[in-house]
């Protein structure tokens, strides 16, 4: 019987592509008429459950081909019946070719299911996390990255992926920071079209590539507080300009697939919300491709308050738009009932399984339901030479010189004596950053290493301990045992620090501080890291500090009394050779801050790009002007803010208008005696208008290469588009006036010019 129905399908599936190339031009669009016809013939024979399974995705951490029992036995004989359309966390190349055979050999159509994993800066070579891949301002380091992790997942048999989170976040205590571009719509609309095309190619049959996922689609980092999973209250004129553009630039990127959140938006739970879904992202942008909901989403609008249960649920998000349930054992449910009964119309679920049907077809499933699933290449690819290469250049480009008093870096490789202090420096498997994927624990090149093979073999390199931050189990979903206070390695440290020419000290956060559930109140350094730096400062004037985070930190009194500050981010699994490379100046660091530094975590929320008020500044000497009275109203470190080995000048800042569209030059000269790479920036504001509007919104930035002495003409073209602005109604509204235009090295140090545009 299946066999016959097999010929079937192929029989309707040539001859639906002979109608589409006989009726079609001879263009791009005739293979996706084709696709899109295989798709409607293969649903025409489909019962409603296996419709419905199309929609379902189950994790399988467990052997699907071994023994089976309970839960993991039921789940089984779905897949043999046809009746589950995708699967995450199955992994390796051999287990997941012996997963799919179970559908596509069982199944009385043998429709082959999607493998998914969250995939996020690596798979086993881990890159820099996203934000710090985003502090590089370079679009390739993020496209090479998601290349990188693309080649080694589907190596081993995965199809899909569950990035890139795109999601701005304005607070720092919100943990998964670490995984978003930033503060900045347009910076992270530049990175999220990259990463979308590192992943998924020219082409998504080439079995090198995996389909991509933009989420949290969307309001997810506006969540209250910066608490993980909270509510999201939020103006159409704030989600319109600053959340939805990076959604926007994957969408036209061409994204496979996007995924909605855990969040309510404005009071209505993302996963059921119509208004995203199907207004805007299948509506007015015309996305064809799925939506996925996030683990368990779809029945969490139950504690919502949303939905009474899982058929209402059900109900809700199908009509919403969501296409596929991840874990939430909803659809299956309660979708059969509510169809039979007309309360869901059929064709809403025929669209959601045509759309993954259309994914499958894309991928080349159909033609070789095994194609990724080749043992040999999952051999060669993982942890390549090649890879972590890639990683290691990925790294050194993230990481951002906040601070170099008297030139203290580059340090010489010739040294007499180096400190290494703090367990950061010595910790092998912290830089491999939360969300890893399946990279090796303690397999990344620790600092200590890292310096130890860049220094002469003269240079003497010891290390101390000096603090403890974190004891115990450390793992993805377990709370992390932080050392509130332990000073029993201060006197090795203090005395390494007396006997050496200079200290490297490493200090930051362990890296499940940040990730998702990993929110904090206060974002300033945990346990006695302060304190130790306190007393190395009374016995050497030498100290850099190397900075490894997830998420901005306050830092104050180190901004203001280290020598020199590198910021590193969890740089990966090349973290203490790429952090060596800069520091002894083998590589110029060319990073900038994606995100505003705070003096102390009461800013919070921080971003450069806010509204003036109607009292910005104190005009008569009294209390009465919108600041704080116990700090400033500013950052710690800008946003776009980042040193380099050399200086770069800024002069001649020229804005012509030229038609519709303004000219903007500016002189770049690199002063210094090096060689530097510079990322200048533009920025505008409109200075008055029917919406209030930031005092500075990021228009453009171009990094360039600039040797010692010489300098550039840089140039930008704004069109009307960049100088309008989305009104409540989603329309790109340009109005005429005044506009100031600033360019320079970072959103605080500009250099400005107005003009009238009537």
């Amino acid at each position: 019987m299946r066999e016959s129905l097999q010929t079937i399908l192929k029989y309707i599936y040539l001859v639906s592509i002979l109608i589409i190339s006989a009726c079609s031009d001879k263009n791009a669009s005739t293979a996706t008429n084709a696709i899109e016809a295989k798709a409607d013939s293969l649903i025409a024979l489909m019962t409603l459950d296996e419709k419905i399974g199309q929609t379902i995705m189950y994790n399988g951490t467990w052997e699907f081909t071994g023994p089976v029992s309970g839960d993991n036995q039921w789940k089984a004989e779905k897949i043999k019946n046809g009746q589950v359309g995708a699967m995450l966390n199955v992994l390796t190349a051999d287990e997941i070719r012996r997963t799919q055979a179970m559908a596509v050999e069982n199944s009385r159509l043998g429709i082959p299911m999607l493998f998914a994993y969250d995939v996020i800066h690596g798979y086993k070579t881990m890159l820099p996390v996203p934000l710090g891949q985003a502090a590089s301002w370079d679009p390739e380091v993020a496209r090479l990255g998601s290349e990188v992790a693309a080649r080694e997942a589907s190596a081993a048999g995965l199809h899909w992926t569950f990035a890139p989170m795109i999601d701005i976040s304005r607070d720092a205590r919100w943990g998964r920071i670490m995984e978003s571009p930033g503060e900045d719509p347009y910076l992270a609309s530049i990175m999220a079209k990259a990463w979308v095309e590192g992943y998924q190619g020219d082409d998504l049959s080439t079995p090198n590539t995996i389909a991509a996922c933009a989420k949290h689609f969307a309001g997810y980092g506006f969540a209250e507080a910066g608490r993980d999973y909270n509510t999201v209250e939020v103006s159409l004129h704030t989600l319109y300009n600053v959340i939805l553009p990076p959604f926007k630039a994957a969408s036209d990127a061409g994204v496979a697939t996007f995924m909605n959140g855990f969040n309510d938006l404005n009071g209505v739970p993302a996963t059921g919300n119509e208004f995203l879904q199907r207004d805007i992202l299948k509506g007015k942008w015309d996305y064809e491709g799925l939506m996925v909901s996030d683990w368990g989403s779809i029945p969490e609008m139950i504690f919502h308050g949303y939905a009474k249960d899982t058929a209402q649920a059900a109900v809700m998000a199908i009509q919403a738009g969501s296409d596929m349930d991840m874990e939430g054992r909803v659809y299956e449910k309660g979708l059969k009932e509510k169809i039979n009964n007309e309360e869901v119309d059929i064709t809403l679920l025929d669209d959601a399984v045509k759309r993954i049907l259309i994914l499958k077809f894309k991928m080349g499933l159909f033609d070789d339901p095994y194609r990724y699933s080749d043992v040999e290449r999952e051999k060669n690819e993982l942890l390549s030479q090649e890879n972590l290469e890639a990683s290691r250049d990925a790294a050194r480009k993230s990481m951002v010189l906040l601070k170099n008093e008297s030139n203290l870096l580059p340090l010489s490789k010739e040294a007499r004596s180096i400190a290494v202090i703090g367990q950061l420096a010595a910790d092998k498997d912290i830089p491999l950053g939360s969300w890893r994927a399946q990279a090796v624990p303690n397999s990344a090149v620790s600092l200590v290493e890292g310096i130890k093979n860049a220094v002469s073999k003269n240079t003497k390199v010891e290390f101390a301990q000096g603090y403890t931050l974190t004891v115990g189990n450390r793992s993805f979903g377990r709370e992390l045992t932080i050392v509130d206070e332990d000073k029993s390695g201060f006197k090795e440290a203090i005395d390494l620090a007396i006997r050496s020419e200079v200290v490297v000290l490493a200090i930051g956060e362990d890296c499940y501080q940040t990730g998702e559930g990993r929110s904090q109140m206060d974002i300033g350094l945990k346990g006695s890291q302060l304190d130790l730096f306190n007393e190395l400062r009374k016995v050497n004037d030498n100290i850099v500090v190397v900075l490894m985070t997830g998420r901005p930190v306050a830092i104050p009194k180190i901004a203001d009394e280290a020598n020199a500050i590198l910021e590193t981010w969890f740089a990966g699994s090349e973290s203490g050779n790429a952090i060596a490379d800069v520091l002894f100046g083998d590589y110029n660091p060319s990073g900038k801050l994606p995100v505003s530094f705070p003096h102390h975590s009461g800013q919070e929320p921080l971003y450069y790009s806010q509204k003036s008020t109607g009292r910005p500044i104190n005009r008569a000497e009294n209390v009465f002007w919108t600041h704080y009275t116990d700090g400033p109203n500013e950052g710690l470190f800008p946003f776009g803010f980042g040193l380099s080995y050399t200086s770069f000048d800024y002069a001649n800042l020229k804005v012509s208008k030229e038609g519709e569209s303004l000219t903007v030059t500016v002189d770049v000269a690199n002063s210094g005696e090096v060689d530097g790479e510079e990322v200048v920036q533009l920025y505008i504001q409109d200075v008055a208008a029917s919406f209030t509007r930031p005092v500075k919104e990021l228009k453009g930035f171009i990094k360039t290469v600039i040797k010692a002495g010489e300098s550039q003409s840089i140039q930008f073209q704004l069109s009307k588009d960049d100088l309008s602005f989305i009104n409540d109604q989603g329309e790109t509204v340009f109005e005429p006036g005044e506009f100031r235009i600033s360019v320079g090295s970072n959103s605080r140090d500009l250099n400005t010019q107005s003009i009238t545009i009537n």
